[in-house]
């Protein structure tokens, strides 16, 4: 009787620790999320109020993600953001669904839905991008942040899950080196 005592605090023990774990990775991933953001607009803000070396910087590490042309990005105070409508929407998409998480899919499952519907969602983007390119439609920083939108938020479905399997899978191994 003893024995399965043990197992099962073990057992309840893995569980805490598996959802300590979910829990930090979500909260990681939720900061890291909405700083991103927050640097997109900080950087037009920083410029327009004095701060350009501070303001290059952020504009520096995203031109390696994105076009940043003016024309396709919003503006805070005369300057751009630092990146374009559609890469807005797509780090705000993610950091709001990220944040919102946990009220729509439980932390301790790390099963990602059917990859036909991250497809889906980028199927709008794709279209507004290709009607745009071949000048049958003009897109809008509107249509271009709401189609980035849509599809940063649905990723976060496939990505939480991935990074809490995956913080679980390397955790694990190193408490049990840990314990020895």
């Amino acid at each position: 009787m003893s024995a399965a005592v043990v197992k099962c605090g073990a057992t309840e023990q893995q569980t805490a620790c598996s959802s300590a774990t979910a829990i930090g990775v979500w909260v990681f991933t939720t900061a890291f999320a909405l700083t991103i953001v927050g640097l997109i607009v900080i950087a037009p803000f920083a410029q327009a109020h004095g701060h350009p070396e501070f303001a290059s910087t952020i504009y520096q590490v995203f031109s390696f993600v994105c076009h940043q042309i003016p024309e396709r990005s919003f503006h805070l105070g005369g300057y751009q953001y630092a990146v374009c409508s559609r890469c807005t929407g797509l780090y705000s998409g993610f950091a709001v669904a990220t944040l919102v998480y946990p009220l729509a899919r439980s932390l301790k499952s790390a099963d990602a839905p059917p990859r036909l519907w991250l497809i889906l969602a980028a199927v709008p983007l794709a279209i507004d991008f290709g009607l745009g390119y071949f000048s049958i439609w003009q897109n809008t920083h509107l249509t271009r942040f709401a189609t980035g939108s849509l599809l940063g938020a649905v990723a976060v479905f496939y990505v939480a899950p991935g990074l809490i399997d995956l913080s679980s899978t390397i955790i694990r191994p190193l408490k049990r080196l840990m314990s020895r």
